[in-house]
């Protein structure tokens, strides 16, 4: 494979829009095994541009993920380094510099489009079966006038000018020349109204301002390229070599979903999922060790990584082949170190504390105490005593499955996951749906707990955590699908 002469210097520039991602983890471990590899640097950015999405307590949640793993990062927002800020939203200087020198350029231009005429271009785009995009319309405006109007406060956005002709030629370096006719690119917009950058913009600009040499990433990502490669071409920089990994899939081949599987990294730390083992499970995905040999230790795979050894297919997310790993691990700790890790799990005193205040008033002997808090320590269950009893009257059981997903999906779109969150959105719930109380919270008590009697239900929800609470719930909700 082709290297750079430079320094290797890689990233992964997640978005906080909410819980850490497998996927973030698939490929940071990549990043760090090559950046290792080659005696390199591996950065930590965080792409919080889009505000209307970025969420307070997703930042931290992905500093933690990713050190439950074992993976760390030489520069990143937490630990400093030279090329810093590592936020894009404490960079917005560096977006507003380099679109002034595109503008002075002639590679972009202001575009004064409302929303309400936008709209009105793609109602008549889709009207005459034509591709949807931007018409253009200020694209050949005076520049000096659009200076003016932007000068006295007009809201507007800034615009790339792509070639109306010619292909684009985007090296990747696991697939070969990818090429794009540019007729198939949108003038796509650099800087929004807010005077924040796009996506595209600042991945330009932070990865030329912070030396990446190596940008390593999900092959989603390839059909953007082609506008990366335009801007570097703009600026009149050098771009860094590309490696597109494949997408980490379903076991239908569909891309890996929270539909499918679950795809937070706390979901397997909290269901008792090894971090050596992830990180394998991980490795495995798209590279392979060489020999048949499944399973290796980080060490390991640095020492043998070469890109030679990536695979193209699409690798399965197999929960299976996840499982059997783990135990492999378990197997390997002798009984004074499983039980040091049983104890760091949730075996612990910070996490009974948790639990204690939801079951004492319920038990008379501590040889009681097990029974009553299984579920607390378990992922998922088996609902075979209660699917007789998960039901709402009058309603039939899909409808009730496809409710459940709407309150995961309104769960999710929250900060945190405290009690009194989870009542609010879960009697917000119940008033949308037209249940009765009594028959809508049974049914969580069902879902989330397996059993008729339990704790209270919100605090119950909230000690178990977002990720335990959402598996189930999706559990049960396919299962009242299936069921009808």
């Amino acid at each position: 494979m082709p290297s750079s002469a430079r320094p290797v210097r890689v990233r992964i520039a997640p978005s906080p829009t909410g819980d850490p991602h497998v996927g973030t983890a698939y490929i940071a471990l990549f990043n760090y095994v090559f950046a290792k590899k080659q005696g390199g640097t591996f950065v930590l950015r965080i792409e919080d541009t889009d505000q209307s999405r970025a969420r307070g307590d997703s930042e931290q949640m992905i500093y933690d993920a990713l050190h439950w793993t074992g993976l760390s990062w030489d520069e990143g927002p937490d630990v400093g380094g030279p090329f810093g800020p590592y936020r894009q939203s404490e960079r917005a200087q560096h977006y507003k510099d380099h679109v002034g020198i595109l503008l002075a350029k002639g590679e972009a231009y202001r575009c004064f489009c409302t929303a309400e005429r936008l709209a009105k271009v793609r109602i008549q785009q889709q009207a005459e079966k034509k591709n949807p995009g931007y018409d253009r319309h200020c694209r050949d405006a005076d520049p000096a006038e659009g200076a003016r109007r932007a000068s006295e406060g007009e809201a507007h956005v800034v615009r790339m000018k792509v070639p109306l002709s010619g292909d684009i030629v985007v090296k990747d370096e696991l697939r070969g020349p990818v090429t794009i006719s540019s007729e198939q690119l949108d003038d796509q917009v650099l800087l929004k109204s807010d005077g924040l950058p796009t996506y595209h913009l600042a991945n330009v600009v932070d990865d030329h301002l912070m030396e990446i040499t190596h940008v390593i990433r999900a092959e989603e990502w390839i059909s953007s390229t082609p506008k990366h490669v335009l801007l570097y071409q703009a600026f009149g920089w050098e771009p860094p070599l590309f490696f597109h990994m494949p997408l980490l899939r379903n076991s239908d081949k569909s891309k890996i979903s929270k539909r499918k599987n679950p795809v937070s990294i706390n979901y397997y730390r909290d269901i008792g999922i090894l971090p050596q083992a992830m990180l394998n499970f991980l490795g495995l995905m798209g590279w392979s060790f060489g020999d048949d040999k499944e399973k290796f230790t980080l060490a390991e795979m640095i020492d043998a990584f070469a890109w030679e050894k990536v695979s193209l297919g699409g690798p399965v997310f197999n929960l299976e082949k996840l499982t059997w790993l783990n135990e492999k691990y378990i197997h390997d700790l002798d009984y004074s170190q499983l039980a040091d890790t049983v104890m760091g799990w949730r075996l612990n005193k910070d996490y009974l504390v948790k639990v204690l205040p939801l079951v004492r008033e319920r038990i008379k002997k501590l040889d009681e105490l097990v029974p009553a808090i299984e579920y607390f320590f378990s992922g998922d269950l088996d609902y075979t005593a209660v699917l007789a009893d998960m039901k709402v009257p009058d309603v039939a059981g899909k409808d009730v499955g496809k409710a459940l997903l709407e309150l995961v999906e309104k769960l999710e779109a929250k900060e945190g996951f405290a009690a009194p969150m989870i009542e609010e959105v879960s009697r917000q719930w119940v008033e949308a749906t037209g249940w009765k109380s009594k028959n809508a919270f049974m049914l969580l008590r069902l879902a989330v707990t397996g059993r008729k009697a339990s704790p209270p239900l919100f605090e119950t929800m909230s000690v178990l955590g977002k990720e335990i609470t959402r598996r189930r719930l999706r559990s049960a909700a396919e299962l009242l699908g299936k069921a009808g």
